[in-house]
């Protein structure tokens, strides 16, 4: 029988028929324990126990596997994990040997095995939550109180090593500290361990942090280096706080902070399991060879800050993180989040679910819920909580864990699961956020605050109540309130388009004089398009040469003849003539990207000899030419300032302009092209075009790095195969042969190696032209006056009465701080000779201003303040 030409169908079987057919008992086993507790943690306990017991024949590598899984991702489960593997030890395996080792402590210490595996690997959130587990155990007396303490013990080893990056501390710093909070209530019964040592070493290396913390902070106070931080906590605080309240208490409220339901089983009467002794691995620190032409290194290492996360509610609403319980439930939200990046929908339903795996009476009982009585100081809002944590994982500074779309999609998918509750969560959420905006709300945390919320009501029909933001109307036009209404509704439009956000905005808000959104659509400004316009016939002969798809040496040709007519009637012909061709090019490519860049593409040749200042013949980079090659796409799309960054981006790529070239614009050209006026301050713009402009030049490094390793790699073993090649064949003495073939043998080693230099050159000279910038905005003795006003408590308390000028320096200060703590990996690289250099022009007089500035610069580069 012939089957050609037709289709067979066959029903593609379920997921529970897959798992049917091609499952095995011991992986059914490991999927069991993995989802073990969906229904009822603590009933569910007896009848898993039972499930493994019986399991033939035994396998304590599955089960152990299962262990290390649910207990590593899924932190909330920890506890009841520990109550699982103690049933595991009441029983032996069912055809063991009498006398020999339980069940329980066979997976015990398999799960060890794994745990210094995580710990070599310096997989800290797993050693971490592996340290849960072992504390949970020492509670439960399944694990010897000495040895657990000495195993936190080694954790704070590790801030008394020399140079210890704040990174690896504070990881080190949270085992120690997390780990006694739960198996804190048994240390403190042995007299012979003093948890003192624990939390004096957590003490002293926090209070050498201190400087640190003041440029990380979500709102921000700059006449003030205090530690103590306003509407926010960081992290290692909260979890010194939290264990100094537990101390004082002798570990009581432990119990009302994590559950503890291995405590029902019978008391542990046999020999407790002892940790092996462990030494926590140094740091892994990567050498490629690779230095700049002055010395320095070529790879820098990313410095990682104080986790401040800002807060936006009261302590009955949500959790104080600085208490026992507060930091327990942040912690384990804050885990959750982190590890269900990959599954934002899971994410959603476990924070939804995590009630049940809490101690009764944590949260508030959602609607429908049988009623509970409510505890004191606890009874707080889930959905509340939940936002206030993932918002502050948002907006941690200097940069978040993950992108932020990453955030935004999950606060997106907990108001599908739940729009009656979360719904109005998140709207005290962004009420909250936007009172904070003139209380000295971060200006990189209130740009990302902009992008959420425009995200966020695009996915909901961008229903908000936006009346409520009309009184703020009458504040000057630059005053953060007012900022953040622009910056949102500029967002929304790209989400959406101009007439949709144009009809739900109140009507106070569509006047001209609000500055909140424009009467016409953004979109392009061709300078030329007037026929009044003393250039248009001109423009209009380019424009149908592109139109026309001419040759570049057509219109290369048509430029000369143009440059020669125009010669004697214009002044700056040059530039004239730049506009002109770029703004053509800019106009036939504004229909769509495709058209934008095949317009460039094809006259790259052209575009490249007018960036260095000729028209059909190339030369060396000239300034002024680039300069207005950037001032014609700015002026081009001023009505829609990001198609300003997407081209700039592209003018990096194509290299007709450098990112330093960009940098020197931002500061100096930036402000009179786009607004019509000369300034000396910074802003979110700015930043945008700056940060743009950093990234392409470190990008190329970091590429250039890679391409020069895997270069040197295959010289290497290309040397490694001669040397054995010839010790095949003949006798060579050892002093006499080469260890490696030299590099200058690989031409293409020496090019890539050559590229890496001058493409370090230019990273440092971006960053270098950025500092020289802030330096000309705020040190140097011809800044505004305002400059040293607004950085002082006085002015700051009397903010109310701030005019333009105020608010646009303090948000330059802002800008500067947020620079500093971006890139501090490469300032920290090449502090010594672009600091030099730039503060060759600041005076040594005493000035409050250049005092902030210097600490600023010396925190972000890791020197003494």
């Amino acid at each position: 029988m012939s089957y050609h030409g037709r289709r067979r169908h066959h029903r593609v079987p379920d997921d529970h028929e897959r798992r049917e057919v091609h499952e095995t008992p011991e992986q059914k086993l490991k999927f069991n324990i993995t989802h073990y507790g969906e229904v009822d943690p603590v009933q569910e306990l007896p009848r898993i126990a039972t499930q493994i017991f019986e399991h033939t024949p035994a396998n304590v590598p599955a089960v152990t596997e299962a262990f290390r899984v649910g207990v590593t991702e899924q932190p909330f489960k920890v506890p009841y994990y520990a109550a699982l593997l103690r049933l595991l030890h009441d029983r032996p395996v069912g055809d063991a040997a009498p006398g020999s080792l339980s069940f329980g402590r066979q997976v015990l210490e398999d799960f060890w095995k794994g745990f210094q595996a995580f710990l070599d690997k310096h997989a800290w959130r797993e050693t971490r939550l592996c340290v849960h587990f072992f504390a949970h155990l020492t509670v439960a007396r399944v694990i010897s109180v000495q040895s657990m303490f000495e195993l936190l013990k080694s954790f704070t080893a590790v801030l008394d090593e020399f140079g210890v990056s704040h990174g690896r501390a504070a990881k080190a710093g949270l085992c120690a500290a997390e780990g006694l909070m739960i198996a804190g209530p048994v240390i403190k019964q042995d007299p012979s361990l003093d948890v003192s040592e624990i939390i004096t070493a957590l003490q002293t290396y926090i209070d050498s942090t201190k400087d640190a913390k003041t440029l990380v902070q979500p709102v921000v106070q700059l006449f003030t280096d205090s530690p103590i931080l306003e509407h926010a906590e960081e992290w290692l605080d909260c979890a010194l706080a939290a264990l100094q309240t537990l101390n004082a208490s002798d570990f009581a409220q432990t119990a009302d902070s994590y559950p503890q339901p291995y405590l029902s089983s019978p008391p542990w009467t046999e020999e407790p399991f002892n940790l092996p002794g462990v030494l926590v691995p140094p740091e892994v620190i990567e050498l490629d060879g690779l230095t700049t032409e002055s010395g320095e290194d070529a790879q820098p290492k990313k410095e990682e800050w104080p986790q401040c996360y800002v807060r936006l509610f009261d302590n009955d609403l949500t959790p104080d993180p600085t208490t026992p319980a507060g930091f327990a439930i942040r912690s384990t939200m804050i885990d959750t989040v982190d590890i269900f990046e990959v599954n934002r929908k899971e994410c959603a339903r476990l924070l939804l679910e995590l009630p049940k795996w809490t101690v009764p009476g944590t949260f508030k009982p959602r609607p429908g819920a049988p009623p509970q009585s409510p505890v004191e100081g606890k009874d707080w809002q889930l959905e509340s909580t939940i936002l206030e944590t993932i918002l502050g994982s948002t907006f941690m500074l200097p940069e978040s864990t993950y992108k932020a779309i990453y955030y935004i999609a999950l606060i997106t998918e907990l108001c599908k699961s739940s729009p009656q509750t979360v719904g109005p969560a998140v709207g005290k959420s962004i009420r909250r956020l936007y009172a904070l905006l003139a209380d000295g709300l971060d200006v990189e945390v209130a740009h990302r605050f902009a992008e959420w919320f425009a995200v966020h009501m695009s996915n909901f029909g961008f229903q908000w109540v936006w009346k409520e933001w009309i009184p703020d109307l009458v504040l000057v036009p630059q005053h953060p309130k007012r900022t953040f209404m622009r910056r949102a509704v500029e967002f929304e439009i790209r989400l959406s388009y101009h007439d949709r956000i144009l009809r739900i905005l109140p009507e106070p808000m569509r006047e001209p004089d609000a500055q909140v959104i424009s009467a016409e659509a953004p979109g392009p400004d061709y300078e030329y398009d007037e026929p009044t316009h003393p250039h248009h016939e001109s423009a209009q002969s380019i424009l149908n040469l592109i139109r026309g798809r001419a040759k570049p040496e057509d219109v290369m040709s048509h430029l000369e003849s143009l440059r020669n007519s125009l010669m004697e009637t214009t002044e700056n012909v040059d530039s004239v003539l730049r506009s002109i061709l770029v703004q053509s090019l800019l106009h036939i490519g504004s229909r769509s990207f495709s058209h934008f860049l095949n317009a460039i593409e094809r006259y790259l040749p052209l575009l490249r000899n007018l960036a260095a200042g000729q028209i059909s013949t190339s030369g060396n980079a000239n300034p002024e030419a680039r300069t207005d090659i950037m001032s014609a796409v700015a002026k081009f799309w001023r009505n829609s300032r990001h198609m300003i960054n997407i081209v700039f981006d592209k003018l990096m790529q194509y290299q007709i302009v450098d990112p330093t070239d960009v940098v020197a614009w931002t500061f100096t050209h930036c402000a009179y092209v786009t607004e019509g006026t000369r300034k000396s301050t910074f802003n979110a713009f700015q930043w945008d075009l700056l940060k743009s402009a950093l990234d392409k030049a470190n990008g190329r490094v970091m590429v250039q790095r890679r391409k020069v390793a895997v270069l040197r790699k295959e010289a290497d073993d290309n040397a490694a195969r001669a040397i054995a090649g010839e010790s095949a064949t003949m006798e060579v003495d050892a002093e006499t042969r080469p260890d490696v073939i030299p590099a200058g043998e690989s031409p293409q080693l020496t090019s890539a190696i050559k590229a890496f230099t001058v493409l370090t050159r230019e990273q440092k000279s971006a960053l270098a032209r950025t500092l020289d910038g802030f330096v000309d905005y705020l040190a140097v003795e011809g800044a505004s006056p305002k400059v040293r006003e607004v950085i002082t408590e006085h002015a700051w308390h009397n903010r109310a009465n701030w005019e333009v000028d105020d608010w646009e320096v303090w948000e330059t200060w802002g800008w500067y701080r947020h620079w500093g703590r971006t890139y501090s990996p490469y300032l920290r690289n090449y502090m010594n000779t672009i600091g030099t250099v730039a503060f060759a022009k600041v005076s040594s007089k005493a000035d409050p201003a250049v005092e902030l500035f210097r600490k600023t610069w010396n925190i972000a580069t890791g020197q003494e303040v």
